[in-house]
């Protein structure tokens, strides 16, 4: 594939959030970039933390750029825009990757486009871009049990069961970020999406 990719994953600042379903984006970028052994840093122009590098042959990879915004989640937009703008990249090449309760726990799927599903990181990217025409990764938190408020679940630590099985999903999402820059959307999606989950 051509062109830079931005990879924004999605997620809350500070400690407190750290270990919580809303940010297993970001755990995602954590884990590219300890495989690829790069370190954030403060972006310019833009409130993210910022990996500039490539996917893919040593040397001759795929130019993609790993942030994570440090705004709160319902103000991704902005962070995202502006790395977007800086870097030259068109919002058919900005990848999302975020938490999604509409799918089960261990499972990751790829999209393009479509609506945000009461995700507010992402219906502030959509408004920031001007369209919904962006690349997601989406990694399956499921929803809560009983009457437990859907906010609340997200912003709750995986359970003991879900951390047994959470760095494989991690890891599968990272694959699928690293399928998306370097064979695109069908490709990927053929691969990931017929995986049986665990």
């Amino acid at each position: 594939m051509d062109g830079t990719h931005l990879v924004i994953g999605l997620g809350n600042p500070g400690p407190k959030y750290a270990g919580t379903r809303h940010n297993v984006g970001q755990m995602v970028l954590d884990r590219i970039a300890a495989s690829t052994g790069g370190s954030f840093r403060t972006a310019r122009r833009a409130q993210a933390v910022v990996i500039e590098g490539r996917m893919g042959v040593p040397g001759r990879g795929a130019r993609t750029i790993l942030a994570k915004p440090t705004t709160y989640m319902n103000l991704s937009g902005g962070p995202t825009k502006g790395l977007a703008d800086f870097y030259g990249v068109s919002p058919e090449d900005v990848i999302v990757v975020h938490d999604d309760v509409d799918l089960p726990f261990d499972t990751v799927r790829l999209k393009r486009g479509g609506g945000e599903g009461g995700h507010n990181g992402l219906r502030d990217i959509s408004k920031a871009l001007g369209t919904r025409d962006y690349l997601r990764v989406r990694v399956g938190v499921g929803r809560p049990g009983g009457r437990q408020d859907t906010a609340d679940h997200v912003l709750a630590p995986f359970s003991a069961t879900e951390r047994k099985s959470l760095e494989l999903v991690i890891g599968d999402a990272e694959d699928a970020v690293e399928a998306l820059v370097l064979e695109g959307l069908t490709a990927a999606q053929q691969r990931f999406h017929a995986k049986e989950t665990r």
